[in-house]
């Protein structure tokens, strides 16, 4: 929202500088998201065209004599189609910076002979002032400019652009604004009036309207004005219009988006004599029933949508945008022009469904207060009587099917001022602050009193409404500094979000990164994934998704991250090693869906960027289970690997993660997809390694806190020792296994496994495995007996735990 200065100040006189008004402003809960400053335009002047001839050279281009004020009439040449004599214009000089259209740059302007005459100067439109892109025609200024004034004492300006928060809906208006400045600053603030002469002809015998669905249409007020005659708007009206960043059109129309500026309440005029029966009937729209609106595009509606219909047709679309077969035009004689006060909500929804936002929908959206439509209808009847002519019939149509319920006041109490601020301020004194805001108070008692809330206003409802009122005008700043009445309550750890914070740390430093997706997926994902099985009908379904794309939630991190694989990799080749953390919904076969946090991720594409030294091989799954490794070993926490079998995995390529001793031992599934599932989502010829980890069953079998604590341990002053050592087991029992065996025994610190065979000289069922053991005792110097009697230790362990014996 744009709010000029120059309009502005017709309301209320601006005593502070543009920022600090804007800092005012904005500590006072009117956020000012910028100060623009229009003008600069050194050598600029107002000129008058005292005479005009075409140029004998060109048809298109024009020869004026214009009167720049302060010295004698010189010639410019003009290609505008709009000048004419009499017409007070801006007037360039030559040294003067200008935009040139050509080359979009800011160029002198020298005196130039075009089609053989001379030109001193230019006749300047608003491109050429950079005030908006428009250059088809040159400014025309109002009658009253007078020649030689600096044009920027007469285009300048400054501009707030208002970010305002939905409930000060109010503030869209030059008036609203106009009222916080008058009390942050104790002006007073000039309201137009809105009184205009009648004629003799009573309204109800020109017009009528039925109000046929009172919940959607609050209140409905219209004026007849007959005898109008349509034209352009004076210039000072198209000019605040322009100044706020709307287009002129015609008289009426101009008046109406006028006063909407204005007052904060949208109008909409309508030529009378389109009017089947000259009745207005405000209804639900049919199920089905096209309409087409003012931008000439035919719309389906529903019966959520309010109409504004007479009884033959459709009309408008309530508080929307109004219709081609009602528009006001050059032929216009009569006409009847609307005010009313339409259901908030469903004008939102109605401008969502139809794709169709508005100035009057952004206003109405945000709930206007009946007692509004009335005054900025006779404010917009009498000033179209001032620019359209016509006479105006007697009375206003007004049909309030809730005009009998008094509108509430509202309670303020010391004691309710006190609790919510923490600080002593006087009745007397909030009795001030709300009457600088417009707001009529009662005193009820020594320290309370009761409010009404302005028409103005629809967002005072409560007692902490009007609190908030007086604060703001005070200044926060006012609110005295004061220590907690009771003890700041001890942090109480999560061990979920440490859990996570740590796995995402340690993630990111094994050299994967973090991506973040919605929860939402479709339907298709999960069939890619071959996810979708005859329980899916008890996937959650969101009931107004954003998209397709976005349907149900997901039972699966899978289809979220594939997504995102396959979108980077139409963009680069990688390598990618990417993770998410985020929640999971598991369908339940009764009630609301588990929720499950879970951390997944992929690696795909090459494992070094290409270089001329050698070519690099796709990363498998030994580099994904070596990151898992390195973020897990990060966090303490010891993890094994045994084979699995899964759909979504290649098989044969697919292994559970475990935590030796945990309960429960898996938590999660890692493995190289399906080349199914990656032609699915379309991820490339590389293949995709994917890891799932289940996080609650991680902190259980962990750590209560889903973590270890890091402890120092200094290096042994003493050497080392090292074995190799082969041994003979079943096939059945995994490696990974073995070497924890190894490594609880005393004095054992690392086992390696280098080598696997399997063969001749071996029993049947029963397979080799070869490790470098490291020994080492932290007080001294280990001999062949001390490591001699830990091997002999050892294979006594291994014996018993999983039947191995020493290979001859």
């Amino acid at each position: 929202m744009l709010i000029p200065f120059s309009w502005l100040s017709q309301y209320v006189d601006i005593t502070l500088t543009p920022d600090e008004l804007a800092h005012r402003l904005t500590m006072g809960g009117i956020e000012v998201g910028d100060v623009i400053t229009r003008g600069g335009w050194e050598g600029c002047v107002v000129g008058y065209v005292r005479a005009t001839r075409p140029h004998p050279n060109a048809d298109t281009l024009t020869l004026c004599e214009v009167d720049p004020g302060d010295g004698p009439p010189v010639e410019v040449v003009c290609g505008a189609p709009n000048v004419a004599a009499g017409q007070n214009i801006c007037f360039a000089r030559p040294g003067v910076a200008l935009l040139n259209m050509h080359t979009g740059r800011r160029e002198e302007l020298k005196p130039a002979r075009i089609r053989g005459i001379v030109s001193e100067g230019m006749i300047c439109s608003e491109a050429e002032l950079e005030i908006s892109d428009e250059h088809e025609g040159i400014i025309v200024l109002p009658d009253d400019a007078v020649a030689g004034t600096p044009l920027d004492d007469v285009l300048g300006d400054t501009f707030l652009e208002l970010e305002l928060t939905p409930n000060r809906g109010d503030c869209l208006s030059m008036l609203g604004v106009a009222r916080e400045i008058g009390a942050i600053t104790g002006q007073p603030v000039l309201v137009p009036d809105i009184s205009y002469p009648e004629s003799a002809t009573p309204v109800a015998e020109l017009a009528r309207v039925t109000i046929a669905d009172p919940d959607l249409c609050h209140r409905y007020t219209a004026s007849v004005i007959t005898g109008i005659t349509i034209g352009d708007s004076p210039l000072w009206l198209q000019d605040r219009l322009i100044r706020a960043g709307l287009r002129p059109i015609n008289n009426v129309v101009d008046v109406t988006n006028y006063v909407m500026l204005e007052f904060n309440q949208p109008l909409h005029a309508f030529d009378l004599d389109t009017v089947a029966d000259h009745h207005v009937v405000v209804r639900r729209a049919a199920a089905g029933e096209k309409f087409t609106t003012l931008d000439e595009v035919e719309r389906k509606l529903s019966t959520d949508n309010l109409l504004i219909a007479d009884p033959a047709k459709a009309i408008g679309i309530g508080g929307v945008m109004g219709g081609a077969n009602s528009e006001i035009t050059p032929a216009t004689r009569n006409m009847l022009l609307e005010s009313a006060t339409f259901h908030n909500l469903n004008n939102r929804r109605t401008s969502t469904d139809l794709d169709l936002r508005t100035e009057a929908s952004q206003r109405f959206e945000k709930g206007l207060r009946p007692e509004l439509a009335p005054i900025a209808l006779r404010r917009a009847t009498q000033m179209i009587l001032e620019t359209a002519g016509g006479e105006a019939a007697a009375g206003i149509i007004d049909v309030f099917p809730d005009g009998d319920q008094p509108v509430l006041p509202v309670p303020l109490t010391v004691e309710r001022l006190r609790q919510l601020l923490g600080m002593d301020l006087d009745i007397s004194r909030a009795e001030t602050v709300l009457a600088s805001l417009g707001i009529t108070t009662r005193r009820t008692g020594p320290d309370s009193l009761e409010a009404d809330p302005p028409y103005w206003r629809s967002d005072i409802a409560i007692e902490e409404d009007l609190i908030e009122e007086v604060i703001r005008i005070i200044g926060y700043d006012e609110v005295p500094t004061t220590m907690l009445s009771s003890p700041i309550p001890y942090h109480q750890g999560d061990a979920m979000m440490a859990l996570k914070d740590n796995l995402r740390d340690a993630l990111s430093a094994a050299g994967m990164q973090e991506t973040i997706s919605y929860p939402l997926v479709s339907p298709d994902d999960l069939s890619r994934l071959h996810r979708v099985d005859d329980g899916h009908e008890s996937l959650l379904r969101v009931a107004n998704p954003m998209s397709a794309e976005q349907d149900v939630l997901r039972p699966t991190l899978a289809a979220s991250i594939l997504n995102t694989l396959a979108y980077n990799r139409g963009h680069n080749d990688g390598g990618f090693r990417l993770f998410e953390l985020g929640r999971a919904f598991i369908p339940q076969d009764t009630g609301l869906p588990q929720e499950r946090e879970l951390a997944a991720g992929v690696m795909c594409g090459p494992r070094y960027d290409a270089n001329w030294l050698s070519d690099s091989d796709a990363l498998d799954f030994y580099d994904l289970s070596g990151a898992l490794d390195t973020a897990f070993t990060r966090m303490g926490i010891t993890v094994a690997y045994q084979a699995s079998d899964s759909s979504l995995f290649h098989p044969g390529r697919c292994a559970e993660i475990t935590v030796p001793g945990g309960e429960p031992a898996s938590i999660g599934t890692v493995g190289e997809l399906h080349p199914d599932v990656c032609d699915a989502f379309d991820t490339g010829p590389d293949p995709v390694i994917y890891f799932e980890v289940r996080l609650h069953d991680l902190l259980a079998a962990t750590r209560d806190d889903g973590s270890a604590e890091n402890r120092f341990q200094s290096l042994s002053r003493f050497p080392a020792a090292n074995r190799d050592l082969a041994l003979v087991v079943p096939d059945s029992v995994p490696a990974n296994q073995v070497q924890h065996l190894i490594e609880r025994v005393r004095l054992v610190e690392r086992a390696e496994l280098f080598d696997v065979y399997a063969g001749e000289n071996l029993p049947d069922g029963a397979r080799s495995l070869a490790f470098r053991i490291r020994f080492r005792a932290p007080d001294r110097t280990l001999t062949n007996d001390d490591v001699n009697r830990a091997i002999n230790g050892l294979t006594r362990v291994l014996d018993r735990e999983v039947g191995a014996t020493i290979r001859e």
